[in-house]
């Protein structure tokens, strides 16, 4: 592996957080154009997994609406990284916040995110892709 495991995931993190800020923007298209073709994708608000990139598209597309996000962050990322260097995953905690109708910032969501990258044919792209609301329950449970 030439490159370093700190350097790749220093590149994954700063790709995940370019995706976000074009979504926050109004902009989809940077998730939707980093996702492999054999993309699966877990989203909280559907009970199944979502199987290959054009219905993944086809999903987000269906939904996404411009959140107006004027900040995110991005807390406890955690990137491992396969011997090979050619596969990492990505977990961390995302907060993103709007301005409410006074103009002040308010928290919007606060999400769990897991990412799994693959690098194909030079390019880093997710291969899967989890979101989770974080604290959705209040109690300890493991099942």
């Amino acid at each position: 592996m030439s490159v370093s495991k700190e350097e790749i995931s220093k590149t994954i993190i700063e790709l995940e957080k370019s995706f976000n800020e074009r979504w926050s923007a109004g902009d989809n298209r940077g998730y939707l154009d980093g996702f492999a073709e054999e993309v699966s994708y877990f989203d909280p608000i559907l009970e199944n997994v979502v199987v290959g990139r054009d219905k993944v598209v086809e999903w987000i597309d269906s939904i996404y609406s411009d959140p107006h996000i004027v900040r995110s962050e991005y807390l406890n990322p955690q990137v491992h990284v396969g011997d090979s260097g050619d596969f990492a995953v990505l977990g961390y905690n995302l907060k993103t916040f709007v301005l409410d109708e006074d103009g002040k910032e308010k928290q919007h969501r606060a999400w769990n995110a897991t990412h799994g990258y693959r690098l194909i044919d030079g390019q880093w792209r997710i291969v899967h892709s989890n979101w989770a609301f974080s604290q959705t329950v209040t109690e300890k449970i493991a099942s």
